[in-house]
């Protein structure tokens, strides 16, 4: 029996190609959705890109048939609009769309249609369930977060095995690494005391971590998870880093370290792209005077703040005296054109070519975003993506479905890939307690 699958508009907003995703069944579009489409579609962001997107193929599928009829899609489906003039009375204020679309749900389910309400509004998938139909949350581009791949494993050797790894700088053993770029910590059967941080190649050697990735830009990693990111972040074979961790963990301090270090010291990109989604924590302040770096300056405030810690007095650099104050090294640096900071939305369309780039925040753009902004990248380019799954401020995304952790999973098998969880915080000890209590 074909089922039928009443899509909210986040759904479309969120993936602009969700309509081809139900196989051989019935996609419904009601009337609604089509008008909350049309308010989207003039703004100037991804939401309205994804807009335009879903209006065009929706045109195109009009040139096949009637769409209130329903016409065929190449995947061997159907996809119908949905008239909302005479809807069963459901009990809900008819005037939201929300519930005019959820009113077409109900009406189909009504007529003894097997019906999907498929939304990623979770107050909607609750009113919708309350009503005797069947939810679920758009599936397709989602991750189990409960099992996402942590970049890093230990197992239990010989103290031999330890000794040849150190003496011949690589090792073959069978291993818990699954992934190229895994990281094994080895760890002596007789005595725990005696270990070894490794990396998996990926076709069953482990090698030692490189002497000369043990500190960057003066900043040296407090627990082995960060010494793990910084080989990562420094390896100019690896093109592609993602970094998870909670508040403190040293994911943005470490990620700006290595671009510092290897544009600067090591010369191996030209300079050093930073971006975050605009997106607040909590209601929004409204508009912003001044120009767009001005602007920009508010959001990039945690950038600034970490730039501060590496160039600053109380820093790694102190030995760097100063005849400058930090904040003429850091604009320095940007007037230089070292560091430039970017809002995500400029950034699609752009060629960018021997740059380290680093994206922070990632858990808060969707699958797509992301793809937006890795396929960026040019030749010669790095980039890292940071962010914490647990603190996500986008309404329609949560820790399974945004776009790092889609990432994680989905380039996990890649050699030019290396993935890393940070587990410690090391910010402050209060910090430290307000990750793991609150």
């Amino acid at each position: 029996m074909q089922k039928y699958f009443v899509l909210d508009t986040n759904v479309l907003l969120h993936n602009a190609d969700s309509i081809n995703s139900f196989g051989d069944n019935v996609v419904v579009l009601p009337m609604s959705v089509i008008e909350e489409l049309d308010t989207f579609k003039s703004l100037n962001n991804e939401l309205a890109r994804n807009a335009r997107q879903v209006i065009r193929s929706l045109d195109h599928l009009r040139e096949r048939g009637h769409l209130g009829v329903g016409v065929k899609m190449d995947n061997g489906g159907s996809l119908m609009i949905y008239y909302e003039k005479e809807l069963l009375d459901h009990g809900l204020d008819m005037h939201k769309a929300d519930n005019r679309i959820l009113g077409v749900a109900y009406t189909l389910a009504k007529q003894g249609k097997t019906v999907i309400f498929v939304s990623k509004d979770i107050n909607a998938r609750l009113k919708a369930d309350s009503l005797g139909i069947e939810v679920q949350d758009f599936e397709k581009q989602k991750v189990n977060f409960d099992e996402l791949f942590s970049g890093h494993c230990e197992i239990k050797v010989s103290g031999a095995q330890i000794d040849h790894l150190y003496k011949e700088k690589e090792l073959q053993v069978a291993s818990c690494a699954t992934s190229p770029n895994e990281f094994v910590l080895l760890i002596d059967e007789t005595n725990e005391k005696h270990s070894a941080l490794s990396r998996s190649k990926g076709d069953g050697r482990l090698v030692p971590l490189l002497p000369d990735y043990n500190e960057a830009y003066g900043l040296k990693p407090r627990n082995k998870e960060q010494r793990m990111a910084l080989e990562l972040l420094l390896d100019p074979e690896i093109l592609l880093v993602t970094m998870v961790g909670q508040a403190g963990t040293g994911k943005t301090l470490l990620a700006l370290a290595a671009a510092l270090e290897a544009t600067i010291n090591l010369k191996r990109y030209d300079r050093i792209l930073v971006s975050r989604p605009i997106i607040p924590m909590g209601k929004d302040i409204g508009f912003l005077p001044g120009d767009k770096d001005e602007k920009l300056a508010h959001w990039m405030q945690p950038i600034f703040d970490n730039l501060t810690f590496l160039l600053g007095p109380t820093g790694r650099r102190a030995g760097e005296a100063g005849e400058q104050t930090v904040k003429q090294k850091v604009e320095k640096l940007m007037h230089d054109n070292v560091i430039e900071l970017e809002a995500l939305t400029y950034i699609r369309g752009r060629s960018i070519p021997h740059q380290y780039v680093i994206v922070d925040e990632a858990q808060n753009l969707t699958p797509h975003e992301v793809k937006t902004i890795v396929s960026r990248a040019g030749e010669g380019t790095k980039v890292v993506l940071t962010g914490d799954p647990y603190q996500i401020d986008n309404p329609y995304l949560d820790s399974s479905s945004n776009g790092l952790t889609y990432t994680v999973e989905r380039m996990r098998e890649l050699a030019l890939h290396g993935h890393i969880t940070l587990l410690k915080s090391e910010r402050s000890t209060l910090a430290g307690a307000a990750a793991s209590y609150l």
